[in-house]
């Protein structure tokens, strides 16, 4: 995978429907037709807006996963990315999860989340993304996820 440069947040918030504080990731380090890596670094935001009373809970990880995919799809979709249709998340299926909290995450140097998605297979009306989330070398989730994408000239 290559990226000329970095796409940053403002880059992101640009071509993903979700934004302020639940636009989710930070920085893009990398894409191609198959797959996208990126960073996010506000897993330990008291403010982040997943958290619950208990902490924010490693299932969250599904939601930064499935915006790198609406990430990867505007990219994909280049000058046609306004034009992208919007997807409705249908399916997590065989996720793992290697902890309860994020919360319980140590400190590292840097403290970033690295969420990875490959498309698995993609037609008119769905998607198939594997992702895996990784804190340094542990691995914290993985799983498949299917979005299913709303109609042509379908408005939500």
């Amino acid at each position: 995978m290559t990226l000329a440069a970095p796409l940053g947040p403002d880059q992101i918030a640009a071509l993903v429907p979700h934004q302020g504080t639940m636009c989710l990731l930070a920085r893009v380090d990398a894409w191609d037709a198959q797959g996208i890596v990126c960073h996010a670094t506000n897993h330990r935001d008291t403010q982040h807006p997943l958290r619950t009373r208990s902490g924010l809970l490693s299932s969250c990880l599904i939601e930064y996963a499935a915006q790198a995919m609406a990430l990867h799809g505007a990219l994909r979709g280049g000058a046609a990315a306004s034009a992208a249709r919007p997807g409705l998340l249908a399916a997590a299926r065989q996720v793992r999860l290697g902890l309860l909290k994020l919360d319980d995450l140590p400190r590292l140097h840097p403290d970033e989340l690295r969420i990875e998605a490959t498309c698995q297979a993609a037609d008119e009306r769905q998607l198939l993304y594997g992702f895996t989330a990784r804190h340094g070398a542990t691995q914290l989730a993985s799983g498949r996820i299917t979005v299913v994408l709303q109609p042509q000239g379908h408005r939500a």
